[in-house]
């Protein structure tokens, strides 16, 4: 198995592992954090109904999904581009005296 089989699947895993997550809290806070906004709305985070609370959930989950998003998107440009040759000369070792 080559460095771009096992990249692709990296990508995949984290894909699977982090972004899919990631998409569900990055809407999930969006919603709470609207929620929160709305005079009225049946809000009960823990026990508490103060709109303040939902606000501070859905921004944590915002900022929380930007780095489980980032993951998968830093995994796959990482183990997927192409590495730079090296224009190093081989220097030969001095002769043996």
């Amino acid at each position: 198995m080559n460095n771009k089989n096992k990249g692709l699947i990296a990508t995949i895993a984290t894909v699977v592992l982090c972004g899919c997550p990631g998409l569900f809290m990055c809407f999930m806070g969006a919603m709470y954090t609207g929620i929160s906004f709305i005079p009225g709305a049946d809000i009960d985070i823990n026990g508490s109904s103060d709109p303040a609370s939902a606000t501070a959930l859905g921004v944590t989950l915002l900022c929380v999904s930007i780095v489980f998003i980032v993951i998968p998107i830093a995994v796959g440009f990482f183990t997927m581009r192409k590495k730079p040759e090296g224009s190093v000369e081989e220097v030969p070792p001095p002769p043996a005296a």
